[in-house]
């Protein structure tokens, strides 16, 4: 069961090879609503073909999001720019960890097309962690905003980023070229971060957050995590208030699902009863838009919720 060699690329090469000497871990077995059905739909394999033919990666695929048939068959599809090879070893995560390759200069174009060609009214861009990169990638965000922009101009754009971590002035150039929503995700509660994002750092992620307002206050801000990891209830509370303190605007909570057995273990699978409860909470602490769920994911429904967002701030400045 452990993914030892790359299955979504066609190089033989390992994937996950700080993983590959930890022990096994127990793997629980899913509850029946967080169960999918393969997908196999003619919109999927028109979706697949177009990613594939003009030679993108998407976080649906390297990921193994559970959602890929839904949204693929709606022709949805989640862009990963800046390569599939991530510099960072989150403990949750199945894309591929290692040393990344040149930044393709054709990918921003390549995008754009494949968004007019699906016809895209919303498009999510996100992108491995590039360490590497003096800017962390930003640029290369910025260019691929541009390019969408460029050849479709009537499609909203959202981006969930890294963190930019050591990178001045990254996170300027990537609002400068305003997306019309930022989204950045804190994961999971700060006592886990050392065993589950240990290259990451809860304050820094919350104050990119806080930041992207204070550089426009009218850009909406999103962030997401998932339970399931060990967390406390009275922990993930703490964490919608620290973002509301950051006046971040659209929580998501999804169930974590171990990818391997080298990866982090699944402690708990949160009840959708559980689920909704803590939407009812974040709601009552003044988030504008809420997805909780087991299957959210940061970009699931996210044109439909990207219109309820726009709506729901609406209406709380009509009744201010």
């Amino acid at each position: 069961m452990v993914t030892v060699l790359d299955t979504v690329s066609n190089r033989p090469r390992v994937r996950h090879p700080e993983k590959a000497h930890r022990p096994d871990q127990e793997v629980l077995r899913k509850p029946e609503w967080i169960r999918v059905k393969a997908p196999t739909s003619r919109g999927y394999l028109e979706t697949r073909e177009i990613v594939k033919s003009n030679k993108l990666v998407t976080v649906c695929e390297e990921a193994g999001c559970p959602n890929i048939g839904e949204c693929w068959d709606k022709k949805h599809a989640t862009f990963m720019i800046l390569g599939e090879i991530c510099t960072r070893a989150c403990a949750f995560c199945n894309v591929a960890t290692g040393i990344p390759g040149p930044v393709d200069a054709n990918e921003p174009e390549n995008v754009a097309k494949a968004v007019r060609e699906m016809g895209l009214n919303h498009v999510v861009i996100t992108s491995v962690d590039r360490d590497d990169l003096d800017d962390g990638g930003a640029q290369h965000f910025a260019d691929v905003i541009g390019a969408i922009r460029a050849s479709s101009p009537a499609t909203t754009i959202e981006i969930l980023t890294p963190d930019f971590l050591r990178k001045d002035g990254a996170l300027e150039v990537v609002v400068k070229a305003k997306p019309d929503v930022f989204n950045h995700n804190l994961e999971t509660v700060p006592s886990n971060y050392l065993k589950v994002r240990p290259g990451a750092r809860y304050f820094h992620s919350l104050r990119l957050l806080q930041q992207v307002k204070e550089l426009d206050p009218t850009m909406f801000t999103k962030s997401g995590i998932m339970v399931g990891l060990g967390e406390e209830r009275n922990e993930v509370l703490q964490l919608m208030d620290d973002l509301r303190s950051a006046d971040v605007d659209f929580m998501t909570i999804g169930q974590y699902l171990q990818p391997t057995r080298k990866h982090h273990p699944v402690k708990a699978f949160v009840t959708p009863d559980e689920f909704k409860s803590y939407e009812t909470v974040a709601y009552a602490k003044g988030f504008l838009m809420v997805s909780s769920s087991p299957l959210t994911r940061s970009s699931h429904h996210a044109g439909e919720d990207f219109a309820k967002l726009k709506a729901a701030r609406e209406a709380r400045l009509q009744s201010a």
